[in-house]
Order: structure tokens, then C-alpha cells, then sequence
């Protein structure tokens, strides 16, 4: 296992909720990296953010890690949810709110309710 791949086990492992993306949950660098942080915010998501910008090595290593090619790329208990695209059709649906409820992540499920009556 590659350096990168090692410490993305690590912090995929210790965290519940993590979000590879550009730039971090207070500052995304991008619209799509903003959309999913803006999601999660929105939604009371405690998620750590790893700042792909900032590292080279960890920017290529998670789309190699999850044989995904576009950033940003969520994870829940270790398992790689999807990217952008997914993320927006998993939060329009109810998936989302599934997915966090059978994990024991706490979320707003009010302000989830709220993105799909936005959205409706």
C-alpha cells in the first residue's frame, strides 16, 4: 500500500464522515466541492475535510484509492459514497438521510427535509 493509500485508510477509518475536496468546509475552492460541504453544513453533518489542494500525493492517491476520477469523493464509516452528482441525487431522494440513519450519523433532518422542498 502506498503512502497516500495508508493515510487515507487512516483518516477514513477514524472518521465517521469524510470529505475529500478542494479547499476545506469553510472555504471550498470549487463549485462542486462547495455544493456537497454546503450539503453537509446545511444538514449538521460533523465531517472532517481534507483539502486535496494542499497535497499532491493524497489529490491523485483518493481517486486511485476509489477508482473514482472527479473530486470531491465522500465517505461514510469507510465506504466511499460517491462524488458530487451522486451526493445531490442522494440528498434529493431521501438516500442520503438513509444512508446517515443505518450508519448512526447525526444530521438536521429538518434542514434535509428543507434542501428537498427547495429543490421539489
Amino acid at each position: 500500500m502506498t503512502d497516500a493509500a495508508s493515510r487515507i485508510t487512516d483518516t477514513i477509518k477514524e472518521n465517521p464522515v469524510v470529505l475529500y475536496m478542494k479547499g476545506t468546509k469553510s472555504m471550498p475552492q470549487c463549485g462542486f466541492s462547495s455544493r456537497v460541504a454546503g450539503v453537509l453544513n446545511y444538514m449538521g453533518v460533523d465531517f472532517t475535510d481534507v483539502n486535496v489542494l494542499a497535497d499532491e500525493e493524497i489529490r491523485q492517491g483518493i481517486k486511485d484509492f476509489s477508482d473514482w476520477p472527479t473530486i470531491p469523493q465522500l465517505y461514510v464509516k469507510g465506504e466511499f459514497v460517491g462524488g458530487c452528482d451522486i451526493i445531490t441525487e442522494m440528498t434529493l431522494s431521501g438516500e442520503l438521510d438513509t444512508l446517515f440513519d443505518e450508519n448512526g450519523v447525526t444530521y438536521d433532518k429538518d434542514a434535509a427535509d428543507k434542501i428537498r422542498e427547495a429543490n421539489g
